[in-house]
C-alpha cells in the first residue's frame, strides 16, 4: 500500500508545481494590468530598469517621464514597474 501511495506523490509534485507556477504567473499578470490602470500624471513612478520619474503624459502605449527638471523621456508603458509610495 506505501508503494502505490508512493508512486502516485512523485506523480503528483510536478502536477502541482505546474498548477503553482500558472496562478503565480496569473497573479503576475492581474497585478501588472491592475498597475497599468492605475497610472496618472503627476504620479511618481520606477522604471522595471530603476529609472525614477514623474508621469507627465500618458497614452495607450507610451508614457513620458520627468526625470530632471526639463528632461522628459518616453517610455514603453508596460516598463513601468511600480508607483513610488507618498
Amino acid at each position: 500500500m506505501h508503494a502505490g501511495l508512493g508512486n502516485l506523490l512523485i506523480l503528483a509534485l510536478p502536477f502541482l508545481l505546474l498548477v503553482f507556477l500558472f496562478w503565480s504567473q496569473r497573479k503576475r499578470q492581474q497585478q501588472a494590468v491592475q498597475l497599468q490602470s492605475s497610472i496618472a500624471v503627476g504620479d511618481q513612478v520606477v522604471t522595471t530598469s530603476g529609472l525614477f520619474g514623474t508621469v507627465t503624459q500618458l497614452s495607450d502605449a507610451t508614457a513620458d517621464l520627468e526625470i530632471a527638471p526639463g528632461v522628459v523621456v518616453r517610455w514603453d508603458r508596460r516598463a513601468i514597474g511600480s508607483k513610488v509610495a507618498a
